[in-house]
């Protein structure tokens, strides 16, 4: 019998290994409040554990805006500086498109000019 539980134990170990799940996890800041004995003791951990989790998801949530808008901001200016380059695109397709239309100029040397020695 002992060597199936050992078979199980080491089964079940592979497993949470290959997928990569836990049991438990351990939270800094978190205190364990099942050691305490008095239920006002217990109820003061479990009041000041909810104290610091909403503290730390505040600053989560804070941190997390603060980063939304920088990103924000910087697709605006990414924007801005696409439509100045489409802008300056254009004009240079214009320009070339004008000259396109424009007959060569081939620069003949007329019979008053000298010829080059």
């Amino acid at each position: 019998m002992s060597t199936r539980k050992t078979r199980l134990a080491l089964v079940v170990a592979v497993l949470m290994g290959a997928t990569g799940t836990a049991f438990a996890q351990d939270v800094v800041g978190i205190e364990i409040c099942t050691a305490e004995k008095t239920m006002e003791r217990r109820t003061s951990c479990l009041q000041s554990n909810i104290n610091f989790l909403k503290t730390t998801m505040t600053k989560a949530a804070l941190d997390s805006q603060q980063k939304i808008d920088a990103a924000n901001r910087q697709i605006d200016a990414l924007k801005a500086t696409v439509i100045g380059l489409q802008k300056t695109v254009e004009q240079l397709q214009s320009q070339v498109h004008t000259l396109e239309k424009k007959p060569a100029e081939t620069h003949k040397p007329s019979a008053k000019e000298p010829a080059a020695k």
